[in-house]
C-alpha cells in the first residue's frame, strides 16, 4: 500500500512545520487522477501520526477532479478516471488538475505566553 509512504511523507513535513507545537487538524488535497485512495490515507494517517506532535488530529481530505485540455478540438473537460481521451475521440490531451498531492492547511496549538515575572511587575 503506497499511501503509508505517501502519508509519512506528509506527516514528516507537517511535524516539521509545526516545530514542536501540538497538531490539531491536517488538511491535504488529494487529485482524483494521483492513485491515491482517501480511505486507505486516512488510515495510514491515524498510524502515522503515533507518537508526535500530530497524534489525535483529524485528517481532511480535499478530492481534486480530474481535468484536461484537448488540444485537438480545444475543448475543456472533466476525467472521471484515468482513461485519457476527450469525447471527440482525441488522445492529445494536456491534464489540468486531478494529480495533485499538496498539503493545504494545518492547525496548530498557539505557543503559550509567557508568564510576567511577579517581582518585576509593576502594580498600579
Amino acid at each position: 500500500m503506497h499511501e503509508m509512504a505517501i502519508t509519512e511523507s506528509v506527516v514528516a513535513a507537517v511535524c516539521e512545520h509545526a516545530a514542536g507545537r501540538t497538531v490539531y487538524s491536517v488538511t491535504v488535497a488529494v487529485g482524483a487522477l494521483c492513485a491515491v485512495l482517501p480511505d486507505a490515507m486516512r488510515f495510514c494517517f491515524e498510524l502515522a501520526t503515533e507518537d508526535t506532535v500530530a497524534a489525535g488530529a483529524t485528517l481532511e481530505i480535499e478530492l481534486v477532479p480530474g481535468a484536461a485540455h484537448c488540444r485537438s478540438c480545444g475543448a475543456d473537460f472533466t476525467l472521471a478516471d484515468l482513461i485519457l481521451l476527450c469525447p471527440c475521440g482525441s488522445a492529445d490531451l494536456e491534464v489540468t488538475s486531478g494529480r495533485e498531492l499538496r498539503i493545504r492547511s494545518m492547525e496548530v496549538s498557539e505557543e503559550c505566553v509567557q508568564p510576567a515575572d511577579a517581582a518585576t511587575t509593576t502594580r498600579p
